[in-house]
C-alpha cells in the first residue's frame, strides 16, 4: 500500500511504500533536507518534525536516534528524516535552517527600521 507524505512548508507531497524513510520520501517529492552522512544518523542534520496527532504514522525512534536526538527533542516531534519509516500518511515540517533563520530576522529588523524612518 502507498502512503502520502506531505511536506510543509514547501506544500509538496510523495506517494511512498511502507516503511520508506523520511529522506528518501523528501526526495521523491523534490523536497530539499540537507544530510552529510548518506542517511546513517551520524550528522544531524536531516532533522524534521512530525505533528503530535501523526507520530503514530512512523515507526518509534528506534535507540540509535534517540542517542543522537535525546528524549527531549523526540518528545517535542523531532525526528531523523533517515531513521523515520513511514506507516500511513504523514505530514512533515522541515524546520528552517538556522542560518536562514538568523539573517531572515536580520533583514526583517533592518526593514522595519527603515519603515519607522517614514513614520
Amino acid at each position: 500500500m502507498d502512503y502520502e507524505v506531505l511536506f510543509l512548508p514547501d506544500q509538496k507531497k510523495a506517494k511512498v511504500r511502507q516503511h520508506t524513510n523520511v529522506l528518501d520520501a523528501s526526495r521523491r517529492a523534490g523536497v530539499r533536507i540537507p544530510t552529510r552522512c548518506g542517511g546513517k544518523a551520524g550528522c544531524l542534520m536531516c532533522k524534521v518534525i512530525i505533528p503530535k496527532e501523526e507520530r503514530g504514522h512512523c515507526l518509534p525512534p528506534e535507540s540509535k536516534e534517540i542517542r543522537k536526538l535525546g528524549s527531549t527533542l523526540i518528545e517535542q516531534g523531532y525526528r531523523l528524516s533517515c531513521q523515520t519509516r513511514i506507516t500511513n500518511h504523514v505530514t512533515v515540517m522541515i524546520p528552517e535552517d538556522p542560518l536562514k533563520a538568523a539573517v531572515r530576522k536580520q533583514l526583517e529588523a533592518a526593514r522595519s527600521r527603515d519603515l519607522d524612518d517614514f513614520i
